[in-house]
């Protein structure tokens, strides 16, 4: 008989005002997936972290924890064949902290399910950056050279012969708890486990600029502008189930599985006038803003640390060392308009969540968009 088994992968964070908001809130998710996993059936999980609080947490739960160093280098892959050759697992679940949280039971047993094949392959939440997958077959794993992050997994395994799928594009497949603005974006839709919305209602931070953008969300008349590494099936779901007409320039795709340091057209433009008329010119041309700001301030060189960019999200300024991101987030925060700012996770599945949740308690007055009838035959 098969052996299913969990791989769950927490990684260490600073102690940054963002950086312990996404700790709390990663482990708070993994403590609800865990739950999730034992309903669906997985008796086996394993925990990789270095955070003691959470291995304590889980460890009275009977979940067994391979220990990580913040100091030493990291590396997914080789850590993931460990889990998979120590544990015996024919057939893996692998999530990383934060990711599935939004899954149901229904959505666990697919994953389950697949896992179970007796044919190789692999299912994944996203292919092209991977947060969560199935792998039918996972001593395969084990002869084949895998990533040092989990992002370009899925290419890998391609590249190696296993064949690959993708779980259906929504909220629950896409959203991960990446950055402070996940956070944020999970607490305004009011969704999570149960620990997720304990830690959820405690919750001090508050960004205006998220609950003006939903309002604006639910207006014909508005203008939405969206930058960033957005997929085009994501935009089309977002601009079907929003009010507001929106625009997006999608560049930076592939910036962590494929990553060169050409930067982005857009970032060049930024480079060369300057924040403020860029701001200024996003003020004319829009009625709000969301902007995954990586692949825009990268430039040639690397991004800068958590802190720096979890505090930009947060548009917390004051505490940003960098001063090209220091100079951004306080003209972000001084806008006319509302600007949310965040990661690949909030132009991927925060805007599955944006959608879901702007509706949510108002109605609808009528279909935003009319269904299509085709052309009749003689």
């Amino acid at each position: 008989m098969s052996r299913i088994a969990a791989v769950v992968m927490h990684a260490p964070l600073g102690d940054s005002p963002g950086e312990t908001l996404v700790e709390k809130a990663r482990a708070a998710s993994t403590i609800d997936l865990v739950t999730t996993l034992r309903v669906s059936g997985v008796e086996t999980i394993v925990l990789v972290a270095a955070d003691a609080s959470l291995t304590d947490a889980l460890g009275k739960c009977g979940v067994p924890t391979i220990l990580t160093t913040a100091t030493a280098p990291f590396h997914f892959g080789r850590v993931l064949q460990q889990a998979v050759a120590g544990h015996s697992i024919d057939g893996l679940l692998y999530f990383g902290s934060g990711s599935g949280g939004l899954l149901d039971e229904t959505g666990m047993r697919t994953l389950v399910r697949f896992a179970m094949r007796r044919d190789c392959g692999a299912l994944f939440n996203n292919f092209y950056s991977c947060d969560f997958c199935a792998v039918a077959d996972a001593q395969k794993l084990l002869s084949i050279e895998l990533p040092s992050i989990d992002n370009p997994l899925g290419l890998t395994l391609a590249d190696a012969g296993i064949p690959c799928f993708s779980l259906p594009r929504d909220a629950k497949t896409q959203f991960d708890i990446d950055t402070p603005t996940d956070v944020l974006l999970l607490a305004a839709a009011e969704r999570g486990g149960t620990r997720t919305k304990e830690l959820l209602r405690t919750l001090s931070y508050r960004i205006p600029n998220v609950a003006r953008l939903m309002e604006l969300l639910r207006i014909r008349s508005a203008r939405l502008k969206i930058v960033g590494r957005v997929n085009p099936m994501t935009w089309a779901y977002f601009e079907r189930a929003v009010a507001c007409r929106t625009s997006v320039i999608s560049e930076g795709r592939g910036l962590r599985a494929y990553p060169d340091g050409s930067g982005t057209l857009l970032g060049g433009f930024l480079k060369e006038k300057g924040t403020v008329p860029f701001l200024s010119r996003l003020e004319e041309t829009a009625d709000g803003a969301i902007i995954d700001s990586r692949p825009l301030l990268a430039d040639e060189g690397p991004i800068p640390a958590p802190s720096d960019r979890f505090a930009s999200d947060l548009l917390m300024d004051s505490l940003i060392d960098d001063p090209k991101w220091r100079d951004f987030t306080l003209a972000a925060k001084q806008a006319k308009i509302p600007v949310v700012l965040g990661g690949h996770s909030l132009v991927n599945g925060g805007l599955y969540l944006l959608a879901d949740s702007c509706w949510k308690d108002h109605d609808l007055p009528r279909r935003l968009h009319p269904d299509t009838i085709g052309w009749e035959k003689e």
